[in-house]
């Protein structure tokens, strides 16, 4: 038994593998192609690891019990991630048309789906631009000695540190300070930081250029872009394993603990040593 839902006009938004070839002959010469499989293969790579698997993953990993956190996050993987990334280079493939062409050849009614699809990724690109900003100013800001985050500056008198720096810490004060120099209040919004602007400017200049003329500049640009995210996590890799205490992290890492539970806004964890229970607002 087959079941088939009521899409009038379907079959003449799809196009058929007839006409397919057809567009592909026709096409052929002013449609942009990459140079080489190997470049849409590392732009594909570069689409599925990002600073989430740096940043975003470890801590959710830690926090959440880690082996415990493993066990949903393989199914899911299985049974959501790959199958969707499947399903989406092959609705990309056979339709030859963007997120709200897609969704829109498939049923009228969900344009919206690739509206906001569209939406999320405009979102998604706006933020890690900032990041990368950061990035940068950090990376700007490492050509010295003594690191500037690594010790608190003196105040005006050059009697002694900062007293907020005191209080804190250098790495947050840098951060909070000298980096986002943030505000006192929640109702005094600042002003712009000309130095984060520049970084900014920096970053969305650089996205610019790869993207100037297409996959002609992609292509080129994933060979750095697709690779670099792999050397960063080797050398993270070899610099943990290298780590005090590396082999308990390890341990932590494959073995569930079921213990740790999620509750409204506060998690809390059964501390074996002592047998209390540990509540982290």
């Amino acid at each position: 038994m087959r079941l088939v839902l009521p899409n009038p006009g379907l079959k003449d938004r799809i196009p058929s593998h007839v006409d397919l070839e057809r567009m592909e002959n026709e096409e052929a010469g002013d449609r942009p192609k990459w140079d080489n499989k190997a470049q849409y293969l590392l732009t594909c790579v570069g689409f599925c690891v990002g600073l989430g698997n740096v940043w975003r993953f470890p801590y959710l990993c830690q926090s959440h019990g880690g082996g415990a956190f493993m066990i949903p996050f393989l199914i899911l993987l299985v049974l959501e991630g790959i199958p969707l990334l499947h399903l989406e280079f092959a609705i990309g493939q056979r339709l030859r048309k963007g997120s709200v062409g897609v969704w829109t050849a498939i049923n009228p009614y969900l344009a919206g789906v690739g509206i906001a699809s569209m939406l999320v990724s405009f979102v998604v690109g706006m933020y890690y631009n900032t990041i990368m900003a950061w990035v940068m100013w950090y990376f700007f800001n490492s050509f010295q000695s003594p690191l500037p985050w690594s010790q608190c500056p003196l105040n005006a008198n050059l009697t002694d540190v900062v007293s907020e720096c005191k209080q804190s810490s250098p790495v947050d004060y840098f951060w909070y300070r000298v980096t986002l120099n943030t505000s006192t209040a929640i109702d005094e919004s600042g002003g712009l930081q000309w130095w984060m602007v520049l970084c900014l400017v920096t970053a969305w200049t650089v996205l610019y250029i790869c993207c100037i003329r297409g996959i002609e500049t992609t292509g080129k640009a994933v060979y750095i872009t697709s690779t670099l995210p792999y050397v960063v996590l080797t050398i993270f890799l070899i610099r943990g394993l290298t780590l005090k205490g590396s082999i308990e992290g390890i341990k932590f890492l494959f073995t569930p603990d079921v213990s740790i539970c999620v509750n409204n806004h506060f998690t809390c964890k059964w501390h074996e040593k002592n047998h209390t229970m540990l509540m982290i607002f």
